[in-house]
């Protein structure tokens, strides 16, 4: 069984600017969205400050979970036809409403959470997987 598919041609370095761009759009779309984040996850900043957890690891495992994201996307769009940033963009936004918005607000509805709060959580992804797509999309390797 082949698992790599030969029509997939992973340019990394479209794959890296995509997974920073995400990165950078996260950090602007959490500060933007800060206080009504943490009171529709019942926090404070005082408290998320106190747990002791390295910002250095919490940093790393979103950029990480934005690479393999942008890998994901990238591949979708040259699987599903001619590499473009519009298919990119698709492919980013038929995957999130594929599994995204699916999983998450499963996990809303039984942890009673507010549709305000799901807003916030995926619609940056939303917006994240979209960006992805269009650069995955438009930067073809050579």
């Amino acid at each position: 069984m082949r698992v790599v598919d030969p029509r997939v041609r992973q340019n990394y370095l479209a794959i890296l600017v995509a997974a920073i761009a995400n990165f950078l759009l996260e950090a602007g779309w959490y500060t933007w969205f800060q206080q009504p984040w943490l009171d529709g996850i019942g926090r404070s900043k005082e408290w998320l400050m106190s747990q002791g957890v390295s910002p250095a690891l919490q940093y790393g495992i979103a950029f990480l979970a934005s690479a393999v994201v942008a890998a994901a996307i990238s591949s979708f769009t040259q699987i599903s036809g001619p590499q473009t940033a519009m298919r990119g963009v698709k492919a980013g936004a038929w995957l999130w409403i594929g599994f995204v918005i699916p999983i998450w607000a499963t996990e809303y509805a039984f942890e009673v959470r507010t549709p305000a709060l799901l807003a916030i959580n995926t619609g940056c992804w939303l917006l994240g997987m979209i960006l992805m797509g269009a650069i995955t999309g438009a930067w073809k390797k050579k």
